[in-house]
C-alpha cells in the first residue's frame, strides 16, 4: 500500500567547497604541490602562472554555492570584464621563493645488491631458485623472518620445486657469507654471531662475546653481569671488553647498504610555516610554496563569451557551455579552498606562537604551557576537527629547528603550589635526570618518582613509567653499565 505523507527535518550537509577545504587543510606543504598538481590534469580550466594584471585588488563577489544544473544560466557571473584571472598570492615571500629542484638518485636496491653477489656462486638450478625465494623473503633490516618450514611449502606451490629444509638452509648458509656480515640471519642472536665469526680469530675478547652470545645471550639481554661472570668466571675488565665487542655490532645490517644506496627515497621535510625570533619580537610566515599562482583559464573563459555573443544554441551547444561552466566552477572552488586553507593555517599557528610566546621565545621545554586542541580552538572560534587537521603532519621552522605541531600539545598537571604546567616540562626533568645518572647505578622507577616529588611534581610511579615508556627510555636495569 503506497501512502504519501509530508515531513520536516533539519539536515547539516558539507557543501563541495568545505569539502575540499576540509581535505586541503590537512595535507602538508609537500602533498600539497602534488595535489595541485593532479587538480591542473583534471581541470583543463585551472592553470597556473600569474598574469600581468592589477588583479590583486579584485575581490570575487561570485557565489559558489550557487551551483544549478540547468541549462540557462546567467554568463555575466563568468565573464566578468574587472577580473582578468582568479589568482592566490602571498605577501610574505622570503628566502624559500626560490625553489630549486634537488634530484634523487635512484640507487640499487639492497635485494638487487644481494642478487648480484648471488651471481657470483656456483650454484645448481634449484639452488639459484631456492636463493631467490630466500632473498626476497629477507626484509629491509636484513633479518630472514619467514621460517624455512613456509619457504619449503612456497618452493613447492607457487614453483613448482619440491625440496626440504636441509637443502633450503644449505643455501641460506651460502647467502649469510655475502656483505653486510649478519644478512639473512633468523634473530638477533644469529645476527650478532654471524658479525662475530668475521671477526679475527685469537682475540680474546672476540672468543668472549662468542662465548657469552651462544650461551648466555637471555642473560646478556636482562644485563644480568654477575650470573654471566660467575659462569665463565670472568672479571669486571674482561666482561666490560667483550661487551664493547657486542655493542659495536650491528642488529640491523640491512641499514648500512640501504643508507649507501638509496633503496627508499629519503623524506624531507619542508615546514609550512616559517618563525623567526629578532630582538624578541616573533615573525610569522607562511611557507610561499602553500600559496601557489593560481588563475583561471583565458581560453575556457573566451569560449563562454562566444556563447555570449551568439553562438547556436543547438543541443551540443548547450552541452559543450554546461561542460565549460562546471569546469569553471570547479576552478573558482578550487582556488577558494586554497585561499582559505591559507587563512586558517596562518590564523592558526599565530594563535598557538601567541600561547606559546615564552617558548618561542627561550625554546627552553620547560617555558611550554599546558595546551589541548580545544584552548587553541576557542581562540581561534573554530571546530576541534579544523585545529586538528591543521596541527596533523605541518610543521613550523623556528630558530631552534624544524618542529612538528603537535609537539606543541600537552596535557596539564598541578605542582605542590597547585601551578598548572605542561607534562613536556616533566619529561624534560626526566630525561635530565636519565642522561646525568650513573650507568652504574641508574635511577628506578620509584627514585625518579622521588625525584620529582622533590621538585614539586607529584606524579604517581605508574605515571613515571608511561612517561619513560614514550621517551623509549628502557627500564633501570637495561640502563646499566658496567
Amino acid at each position: 500500500m503506497l501512502k504519501q505523507t509530508l515531513s520536516q527535518k533539519l539536515l547539516q550537509k558539507l557543501s563541495p567547497q568545505q569539502i575540499q577545504l576540509m581535505k586541503l587543510l590537512q595535507v602538508p606543504t609537500m602533498e600539497l604541490e602534488q595535489r595541485i598538481k593532479e587538480e591542473i590534469e583534471e581541470n583543463p580550466a585551472l592553470e597556473e602562472g600569474r598574469e600581468e594584471s592589477d588583479a590583486d585588488n579584485y575581490e570575487d563577489d561570485h557565489d559558489s554555492d550557487d551551483y544549478d544544473d540547468q541549462q540557462d544560466f546567467d554568463i555575466n557571473d563568468y565573464l566578468d570584464e574587472d577580473l582578468p584571472q582568479y589568482k592566490t598570492s602571498v605577501s610574505n615571500a622570503g628566502k624559500d621563493q626560490d625553489e630549486k629542484a634537488v634530484p634523487i638518485s635512484g640507487g640499487t636496491s639492497f635485494h638487487e645488491i644481494l642478487a648480484s653477489q648471488l651471481m657470483l656462486r656456483k650454484l645448481t638450478e634449484k639452488e639459484k631458485v631456492i636463493a631467490d625465494n630466500i632473498i626476497g623473503n629477507i626484509d629491509d633490516d636484513g633479518y630472514l623472518r619467514r621460517e624455512i618450514e613456509a619457504i619449503v611449502d612456497d618452493l613447492a606451490f607457487s614453483q613448482n620445486v619440491m625440496t626440504t629444509e636441509e637443502e633450503v638452509e644449505d643455501v641460506l648458509f651460502i647467502i649469510q657469507d655475502f656483505e653486510p656480515a649478519g644478512v639473512g640471519a633468523r634473530d638477533l642472536r644469529e645476527c650478532l654471531l654471524l658479525q662475530l665469526e668475521r671477526k679475527h680469530h685469537g682475540n680474546i675478547a672476540t672468543y668472549t662475546a662468542k662465548k657469552i652470545l651462544e650461551k648466555s645471550f637471555d642473560e646478556f639481554t636482562k644485563k644480568h653481569y654477575q650470573k654471566i661472570k660467575a659462569k665463565f668466571e670472568i672479571n669486571d675488565e674482561d666482561l666490560k671488553e667483550a661487551i664493547d665487542e657486542i655493542v659495536n655490532l650491528n642488529p640491523k645490517p640491512g641499514n648500512s647498504l640501504k643508507e649507501s644506496t638509496n633503496s627508499k627515497n629519503i623524506q624531507q621535510i619542508i615546514p609550512d610555516f616559517i618563525l623567526t625570533e629578532e630582538d624578541g619580537e616573533l615573525s610569522l610566515s607562511l611557507n610561499s610554496r602553500n600559496a601557489p599562482q593560481l588563475k583561471v583559464s583565458k581560453t575556457y573563459e573566451n569560449m563562454l563569451r562566444g556563447y555570449s555573443e551568439g553562438a547556436k544554441r543547438t543541443k551540443s551547444d548547450k552541452e559543450a557551455v554546461q561542460f565549460v561552466k562546471q569546469k569553471l566552477d570547479a576552478a573558482k572552488w578550487f582556488i577558494d579552498a586554497i585561499q582559505q586553507r591559507q587563512h586558517t593555517l596562518l590564523y592558526t599557528m599565530r594563535a598557538i606562537v601567541d600561547y606559546q610566546h615564552e617558548y618561542f621565545l627561550s625554546g627552553d621545554d620547560t617555558d611550554l604551557r599546558p595546551m589541548i586542541l580545544k584552548d587553541i580552538a576557542d581562540v581561534v572560534e573554530m571546530d576541534i576537527s579544523t585545529i586538528s587537521r591543521v596541527a596533523n603532519s605541518k610543521y613550523v621552522q623556528t630558530p631552534y629547528g624544524i618542529m612538528s605541531l603537535k609537539y606543541f600539545f600537552s596535557e596539564s598537571l598541578s605542582t605542590d603550589s597547585g601551578e598548572e604546567v605542561s607534562t613536556r616540562e616533566v619529561k624534560k626533568i626526566l630525561q635530565d635526570a636519565v642522561d646525568a645518572e650513573n650507568k652504574k647505578k641508574p635511577l628506578t622507577d620509584q627514585k625518579l618518582t622521588d625525584l620529582l616529588k622533590e621538585k614539586g611534581y607529584k606524579i604517581a610511579r605508574r605515571t613515571v613509567a608511561k612517561y619513560r615508556e614514550q621517551l623509549d627510555i628502557p627500564v633501570a636495569r637495561l640502563r646499566k653499565e658496567l
